[in-house]
């Protein structure tokens, strides 16, 4: 099934999710360079990407609900794309929480900042599995042809396509 929020002929949510996904995915890792090194101008550069990270999840949000809805109830895809959601909404909070606790000191950020932004880190690459899954495997965005029921790409079973 084609995607049903486009731009110039091409999904929108997939052409916006690389900015959350690779800025949120920096913070994680120059939060690990902060550690590492004792530096805070690297947890400082953390918390701008956060923050940059976060708005461009907002914007990327609607346009994937917008072709989560188009799917077809009772479907492997609905049930891969409401976790996709489901899970990057957390991660959204998740990072979001560490921002806020951030918020006064990015330089030197609490430990607990830096232990939800790992967590979300983490849950992140699970959510992006789960979208590639959604894209790749079963064809929705992309495949007026897709295969909502496709077997999962662990499975090591070839999906059919119409």
């Amino acid at each position: 099934m084609e995607s049903r929020a486009k731009l110039f002929g091409h999904p929108i949510h997939q052409m916006l999710i690389v900015f959350p996904l690779g800025l949120l995915a920096m913070a994680v890792i120059f939060d690990i360079i902060g550690l590492w090194s004792g530096q805070p101008y690297w947890s400082d550069t953390a918390f701008r990407m956060m923050l940059a990270g976060l708005v461009t999840g907002v914007l990327a949000a609607p346009f994937g609900a917008v072709d989560w809805l188009a799917i077809p109830a009772g479907t492997r895809a609905k049930r891969i794309g409401a976790l996709h959601g489901a899970g990057n909404l957390l991660v959204v909070v998740l990072f979001a929480a560490s921002a806020w606790l951030r918020w006064n000191t990015p330089a030197t950020p609490p430990p607990a900042a830096l232990v939800l932004s790992f967590v979300a880190g983490f849950l992140a690459l699970g959510t992006g599995w789960l979208g590639g899954e959604l894209v790749d495997r079963l064809g929705i965005g992309i495949d007026p042809g897709a295969n909502v029921d496709a077997p999962s790409s662990l499975s090591g079973r070839r999906p059919v396509r119409s």
